[in-house]
């Protein structure tokens, strides 16, 4: 191991953490020089990896889209069910260094984590029960959104959460079902923050501005979901959209509810 793997590891046992190095074979498999395996308490496997293989030649992606926002922010997100967010608050933050974003506690209890500029890169949402919930990849255009939604559409029970804007992280985007047992969330225009001086909050009007009916949900708990998102509409709930360089264009007129909000009425 290097010894930025060997401090990896070091930390982990230190907190009577089983860590095994992973064989050169399916590190190689990887596209990793080496890397670690080991479980978060509630026995999901986790992998830490130095080393990835790049290449010169440009992504190709299957259909035309405008490309994925990845680089310093990571791939995206995962989301994991867990028993008990309590449970493994310790192990994520004291552990392995994640910073908490925000928090919601109705109609479900979800926890948002950063290590980068990405609003989260891990959350956990408590359903009772382990494994991956979702993992979420973010598009440099919202029509590739609008039109990957388009193709989810045409097949019946695709569509696992509708359109919609979440109040956290201000993404804009879809959750279709996969042949295995988690959602991937297709979206554009996710928040940037600074760690450095972010303040975690409950956010207190569920998770998504508008849209977003979470087919999966308990009929309850779908139900104050859409409670929630009628009083975000009720009480004028709004947020600016986030863009990146070379993907918008300032059109003529001026917003007077964006004026009010930097002249802070």
């Amino acid at each position: 191991m290097r010894p930025s793997s060997m401090r990896w590891a070091g930390r982990l046992e230190a907190a009577k953490v089983a860590v095994a190095r992973i064989p050169a074979g399916a590190a190689q498999l990887r596209g990793v020089r080496a890397g670690i395996a080991f479980a978060d308490p509630a026995g999901t496997r986790l992998e830490a990896f130095h080393g990835p293989e790049t290449t010169p030649v440009a992504f190709v992606p299957g259909r035309p889209i405008s490309g994925f926002r990845t680089g310093p922010l990571g791939m995206g997100h995962v989301v994991l069910n867990v028993g008990s967010v309590e449970d493994l608050l310790w192990f994520y933050q004291n552990v392995l260094g994640f910073g908490l974003s925000d928090y919601i506690l109705r109609p479900f209890k979800a926890y948002f984590f950063h290590v980068n500029p990405r609003h989260h890169s891990l959350a956990m949402i408590e359903t009772g029960r382990s494994g991956i919930h979702h993992i979420m990849l973010e598009l440099m255009s919202l029509d590739d959104v609008g039109q990957a939604y388009d193709i989810a559409t045409t097949e019946p029970g695709r569509i696992a959460t509708t359109l919609g804007r979440h109040t956290n992280d201000y993404m804009t985007s879809f959750y279709a079902r996969t042949p295995n047992e988690f959602m991937v969330e297709y979206g554009w225009g996710g928040r940037s923050i600074d760690p450095k001086t972010w303040q975690p909050v409950e956010v207190t009007y569920g998770p998504s501005l508008w849209g977003h009916d979470r087919t999966w949900l308990p009929a309850d708990q779908l139900a104050a979901s859409r409670a929630l998102r009628a009083k975000a509409a009720a009480e004028g709930q709004r947020q600016p959209v986030q863009v990146v360089e070379g993907n918008y264009e300032v059109g003529a007129g001026t917003c007077a509810w964006w004026d009010g909000v930097r002249r802070g009425q």
